[in-house]
């Protein structure tokens, strides 16, 4: 099967997630950093591009779920960091317990017999 087609695409709202749950895990991380760790967890089912994770950061920094700063990477390279706020973290859990009612609900529609 081509990779495309065995990538995943992602519903709306699923990457801010994501990079919600990275920063909580990781702790402050630049956007570069951010897409490879989503890619490393996911075992490369969701690959994400420069374009996609930096929209998604915007948006997160205007909602006021993550702060940024500037700082210098492992390369020695001037970037753009990003951390959670207190509202973010918040957001972050309240996100995580939807989805995951939600995925024991579609689990149950999916699993159930058919008559």
């Amino acid at each position: 099967m081509p990779q495309e087609e065995t990538r995943l695409d992602l519903l709306r709202g699923t990457l801010d997630l994501l990079v919600l749950q990275t920063l909580r895990t990781l702790g402050p991380q630049h956007g570069y950093g951010i897409a490879r760790r989503i890619e490393q967890v996911t075992g490369n089912a969701i690959l994400l591009n420069q374009g996609t994770i930096y929209a998604s950061l915007v948006r997160l920094v205007q909602r006021g779920w993550i702060k940024s700063h500037w700082g210098t990477s492992d390369n020695n390279r001037r970037a753009k960091y990003y951390e959670l706020t207190r509202t973010g973290r918040l957001r972050l859990q309240d996100d995580a317990d939807y989805w995951r009612k939600l995925s024991v609900i579609m689990g149950r529609v999916l699993d159930a017999p058919d008559n």
